[in-house]
Formats: C-alpha cells, structure tokens, sequence
C-alpha cells in the first residue's frame, strides 16, 4: 500500500496545505476509478470538512445568541423548568458540535501530512463511500466494527 505523495517544499521535510485549485469542478465526485487520494480527491474533501466547519461555527454562534436571550427571569416554575430543559438540551448539542469540529480539524491536519483516508489500525484505503458520508472517519468499516465489537464485550463485562 503507497500513501499519496505529500506536498513537501523543496529543500525541507515540511509538508503545505493544498490551496484550493480551480481545478476542482463543482460537480466532481471521487471515483474508484482514480487513484487513492490524488491531489483532487483531497482537495474534495479538504473542501467538504471546511464547509461543514463552517455550518457548524455559524450554528454554534446562533446557539450561543440563543442562550443569550433565554438567560431571562421566568416567574412561572413550569415555564422556567421547560426553558431550563431547552438550554440543557442546547449545550450538549454544543458540546458535541464543539468535538465534531475537533474532529473535523484533525481530518483537515490528515490530510496536510498526507495521512487522510487510511485507516488508523490497518493502514488500508477507507472506502471514498464512507469517506464521503463520514468524512472525519478513521477507520475503514470492518475495523470499525471490530472495534465496537470489542468496546461491547468490555462494557457487558
């Protein structure tokens, strides 16, 4: 199995972001038929991660605006208890948004060091579908599930 070369500056060891080409179409798609992660396939999925940060950003600052204005006084203790449960509600989902982009982020430095779309325990190519549904995937789909497995038998224990 060979990984993509990395874009490395000449004379250095240090590898570079890809800046976004023009290269890329609007309406491309990865396909088997090309080779594992070629500059446009992972400038398709550099592009991907950073449009879902984005979303993710824009959300958790209208969250935030949210929080901001349910922080008034509520006389009625059901209408209080109600608008305690939604800000309850509210922070987790941030909180989990919070460790997507964390995730989201570590994609982005996978594929700056030439590391993205291989599977961390195997080293084997995770397939472009599941690459494109999940694109912070780690590990190719069997690996996945017998880490489940695995995490399953030591949870019943």
């Amino acid at each position: 199995m060979t990984k993509p070369d990395s874009i490395v500056s000449p004379g250095s060891r240090e590898t570079k972001p890809m800046k976004p080409e023009s290269f890329l179409p609007d309406d491309y798609r990865p396909a088997e038929n090309e080779p594992f992660m070629n500059p446009r396939q992972l400038e398709y999925f550099r592009r991907k991660l950073l449009t879902w940060k984005a979303e993710l950003m824009e959300q958790s600052a209208d969250t935030l605006e949210g929080l901001a204005e349910s922080g008034r006084n509520v006389p009625d203790i059901a209408d209080r208890a109600s608008e305690e449960t939604d800000r309850a509600l509210e922070l987790r989902t941030r909180d989990r948004q919070r460790k997507l982009v964390a995730k989201i982020d570590a994609a982005l430095r996978r594929i700056d060091n030439g590391e993205y779309g291989f599977c961390e325990i195997t080293g084997e190519p995770i397939s472009l579908k599941r690459l494109d549904a999940r694109p912070i995937a780690t590990l190719t789909l069997e690996a996945q599930e017998r880490h489940e497995r695995r995490e399953r038998v030591h949870r019943d224990d």
